[in-house]
């Protein structure tokens, strides 16, 4: 009988073993990333409202492929977002200026790296030039969020303005939902209170630079991603000559429609079925 439960001991002590000599192949391979020697390298700068865990001498990445580090992280005393300096390699110095600077996470549980997504601008960013597009890193909640149907919104920092609109109701409408056009995220939610004198809701949307066409006569409304998704706020243009500007009211909105409501109207209003039987009865 001991020579089962010997040869039991043994196979238990060599998948430990096995685990933790994996534990540490793995923090190897993350920390070598990081002290990777860098050649000749320009600086660009980048803005995030989240860094999360991202820290000095991190990996910068274009698809998948190191081709830099995080030089410094700083943060202005009068400012809420981290300023972010990149160096990059001077092989890689034609990167669009309209690129994303994204915050990802190695793995489940890994460190956080900057990966940049080309854009299709004819124009690189020069040495000491700024990304204007960045995506923070996310909390998990945000992630649970888009997996909701949410969507991620891109932070454009210091490339956006601001536009308000009232809604009778916003449902469950909150600050840093996607607003879409299109189906196209070109913005977010920036604030949404209640109007103590209107008795609505107000809320202020900050809109992507580049959508700087949009009609003043456009619509607003308040719609749900999928059937339990989250909520976002998306934009009909209009057909005015006349494009929204920074500070303008939406005039024209659409609130957002409760599962209590939907449920009533459908209970009172019956189903095309109901009202074909009933139709075919009468006599």
């Amino acid at each position: 009988m001991s020579q089962p439960r010997s040869s039991y001991a043994v196979g238990t002590g060599l998948f430990i073993v096995l685990g933790f000599a994996a534990l540490a192949y793995l923090a190897t391979q993350t920390s070598s990333v990081a002290n990777v020697h860098q050649g000749d390298s320009y600086t660009v700068q980048a803005q995030f409202t989240n860094i999360g865990q991202l820290k000095e001498r991190a990996p910068v990445k274009i698809a998948g492929v190191r081709v830099g580090q995080v030089q410094s992280i700083t943060l202005k005393p009068d400012h809420d977002v981290a300023d972010v300096t990149l160096s990059i390699d001077r092989n890689y110095n034609h990167i669009p200026q309209d690129s994303v600077a994204t915050i990802f996470t190695s793995g489940l549980l890994g460190d956080q790296y900057v990966g940049i997504e080309y854009g299709s601008a004819k124009q690189a960013v020069a040495g000491g030039g700024t990304l204007a597009r960045t995506k923070s890193t996310q909390p998990l909640e945000e992630m649970l969020g888009k997996f909701f149907g949410a969507g991620g919104v891109v932070d454009n920092v210091g490339g956006s303005y601001a536009v308000k609109a009232s809604f009778t109701n916003v449902g469950t409408l909150s600050a840093g939902a996607p607003v879409k056009m299109a189906g196209v995220v070109i913005g977010s939610v920036q604030s949404v209170h209640a109007d103590p004198v209107k008795l609505n809701a107000e809320v202020v949307l900050s809109i992507d630079k580049r959508y700087d066409a949009i009609p003043d006569d456009s619509a607003a409304a308040v719609f749900t991603s999928g059937l339990i998704g989250t909520q976002y706020v998306a934009i009909q243009p209009g057909g005015s000559p006349d494009a929204l500007k920074d500070g303008d009211e939406m005039i024209l909105t659409q609130s957002a429609m409760q599962l209590e409501d939907l449920i009533g109207k459908f209970l009172v209003n019956g189903s095309s079925s109901d009202k074909k039987d009933a139709g075919n009865g009468s006599k």
